[in-house]
């Protein structure tokens, strides 16, 4: 890439910025087989992922105030260099409690950067290219995902988890060289925050139904990430990347052969159908740990595969397209807050996934978890069916 595109294209130094962000992150998906290793439990491993998204949940209403107050840039650069502390610990400290206090620190990160950043691409963006641009963006992401964890196994077979935790903490440094040099667009409308007036507003924008769908988006993504890596290993799998690239690969293609859709078809015209693909997925993974007990020599690879291109398509399309609605109605004098609303309306729906779940699956299998998963998402996918139709 020429350093120009960075220098003189705002979009594409955040994209690139971005990438290297969730590049760090991402390095933490195969954090459940470290507690694993260090002899935890479903339980301890859904409680220790909780925590992530749980931050999220408190912070990311109380910060998007804050971002549409102060600007962007500066909870951009708090979010990377908290990441970069969170990595250095980490690879210090083997033990769960501390990896706990590890992904609390991930979680302050993340919400300071993540709503910081999308208000930032979304400042950048007309309306009638936000679900195609947003959807774009969000692919930088989805690389990481599907290059992360194929590095990560890679590096932990072979030097450990401490020398990948040293790795996504250099991955995270270079996240911050390159939101140093981030200028924000003037805005003529800067609100001033006071009291407690956006914890009113946020009520108001939780009981809109584009934000309950967004939980149950999140219900899905947070028990799918938790657990797939233990599920794996319970199947014998030990090639758990063949989900995390398929669910990537998926969300890239749609985004960008299909994302336009999102903008020319409205937002609910995408929508509602990917909610039920999403819905589909756990559905398969139930149904292969049952049929495996009685037919062990069923390979699980080309079914782990299919559900993850199922949910990444899903997740491809789902989250661009809320998003969009979520920025088309929300006022650009409060953008950051109505974002992080949303986030975390999602993060509750990843809390929950990741810490219930693990309750559920600890107490009753994988296979009671993943069907009870599925019909959770079902009655999301059918209230979807009543959302606004705009575009």
């Amino acid at each position: 890439m020429r350093w120009s595109l960075l220098r003189d294209q705002p979009f594409v130094r955040a994209t690139v910025t971005n990438f290297f962000f969730f590049g760090s992150l991402n390095g933490f998906v195969l954090l459940p087989l470290y507690i694993q290793q260090l002899g935890g439990t479903e339980i301890e491993i859904g409680l220790v992922m909780g925590l992530y998204p749980a931050v999220g949940i408190v912070l990311q209403p109380i910060i998007g105030p804050w971002v549409d107050a102060v600007g962007r840039k500066p909870f951009m650069v708090i979010g990377v260099v908290l990441v970069v502390i969170s990595c250095v610990v980490a690879a210090v400290a083997p033990a769960i409690a501390v990896l706990g206090v590890v992904r609390l620190i991930q979680g302050v990160g993340f919400s300071a950067f993540f709503v910081s950043m999308f208000s930032y691409v979304i400042d950048l963006v007309p309306a009638a290219q936000r679900g195609w641009t947003l959807g774009i963006f969000g692919v930088s992401g989805f690389v990481s995902t599907a290059l992360t964890p194929l590095l990560g196994e890679w590096v932990v077979r072979r030097f450990g988890f401490p020398t990948l935790f040293t790795l996504m903490g250099l991955v995270a440094l270079v996240a911050f060289v390159l939101v140093i040099p981030i200028r924000e667009q003037r805005r003529a409308d800067v609100p001033v925050v006071r009291g407690w007036g956006w914890a009113r507003d946020a009520m108001t924008e939780v009981m809109q139904r584009h934000m309950v769908i967004s939980l149950f988006f999140g219900l899905g993504t947070g028990a799918l990430f938790a657990f797939m890596p233990t599920y794996a290993e319970s199947l014998g799998v030990r090639t758990l990347a063949v989900f995390y690239t398929g669910y990537a690969a998926a969300a890239i293609v749609v985004r960008v052969v299909g994302g336009r859709l999102i903008d020319t078809r409205g937002r609910r015209a995408v929508i509602v159908p990917s909610m039920f693909v999403q819905a589909s997925a756990p559905a398969m993974l139930a149904a292969l740990a049952v049929v495996i007990l009685d037919v062990p020599w069923l390979p699980a690879v080309p079914v782990l595969m299919l559900a993850g291109l199922m949910s990444g398509g899903a997740h491809g399309f789902l989250y661009p397209a809320l998003a969009a609605l979520v920025a088309d109605q929300a006022p650009e004098a409060r953008r950051a807050a109505v974002i992080g609303v949303f986030s975390a309306m999602q993060l509750i729906g990843q809390t929950t996934g990741s810490m219930a779940f693990g309750y559920v699956a600890h107490a009753a299998g994988y296979a009671i978890m993943w069907s009870a998963l599925a019909a959770l998402l079902l009655i999301g996918s059918v209230l979807s069916i009543g959302l606004a139709d705009t575009r």
